[in-house]
């Protein structure tokens, strides 16, 4: 699984997350923690500034992570 992939499903999980609480952290699982790949979308998220990491593994998207993927990925709003 490629770190886009891997990037996209975080952000499905991170979308539906922020519409129920935006306040509210995501930890992730030990086995994303352990892929390199997981740890570099982090980061980048991170870098952008779309993600605020609490500590490591536990993340939760930005107000401004939110308003520039929800337009991105409108699947995972499809309520």
């Amino acid at each position: 699984m490629t770190w886009q992939n891997i990037q996209d499903g975080l952000l499905v999980t991170l979308v539906l997350r922020y519409e129920e609480d935006p306040r509210q952290f995501v930890t992730l699982s030990r086995q994303t923690l352990d892929s390199s790949s997981a740890r570099v979308a982090v980061a980048e998220l991170r870098n952008e500034g779309f993600v605020e990491e609490q500590l490591r593994g536990v993340i939760r998207l930005t107000a401004r992570g939110y308003k520039k993927y929800k337009t991105t990925l409108p699947y995972a709003c499809a309520g």
